[in-house]
């Protein structure tokens, strides 16, 4: 099965997006899904890959299976993991003040290449740490 980047991002009109490089020449087919939040639109692109995997198969043709790794924007991250990470938690985690994560998630800012480096780099670190951990 083909690891595949699927790319989630928030539009300039407000509501989110989910698709694969179309660069990505390993599947013979091309998928995306849209919604009114990052979850939404992941759902959708998922439903997505379900119908074409049923289309392809009612017609009996080759289906190259895909397993999805997500790639989020800073805005479609935060929304999506908004039932999970608070803005601030996020922000303790961060480092980075809870007004500025809130313009990313409006829409009325975009992080700066450090700023996005700094949010991966604490969000990976977190799940290294959190992988480790144990209840017993």
């Amino acid at each position: 099965m083909k690891r595949v980047k699927a790319f989630v991002e928030r539009a300039s009109d407000g509501g989110y997006s989910v698709y694969i490089d179309l660069n990505e020449n390993s599947l013979n087919y091309g998928i995306h899904g849209n919604g009114n939040t990052a979850r939404e639109a992941v759902d959708d692109f998922k439903s997505a890959y379900q119908a074409m995997r049923d289309f392809y198969r009612k017609k009996n043709m080759e289906f190259k299976e895909a397993e999805f790794e997500y790639a989020y924007d800073a805005a479609s991250f935060i929304q999506f993991y908004s039932s999970y990470f608070t803005i601030a938690g996020l922000s303790r985690l961060t480092g980075i003040n809870q007004g500025q994560l809130s313009h990313y998630v409006n829409g009325t800012r975009n992080p700066s290449k450090k700023t996005i480096e700094k949010i991966d780099t604490s969000i990976q670190d977190f799940a290294k740490n959190l992988s480790q951990v144990q209840v017993v």
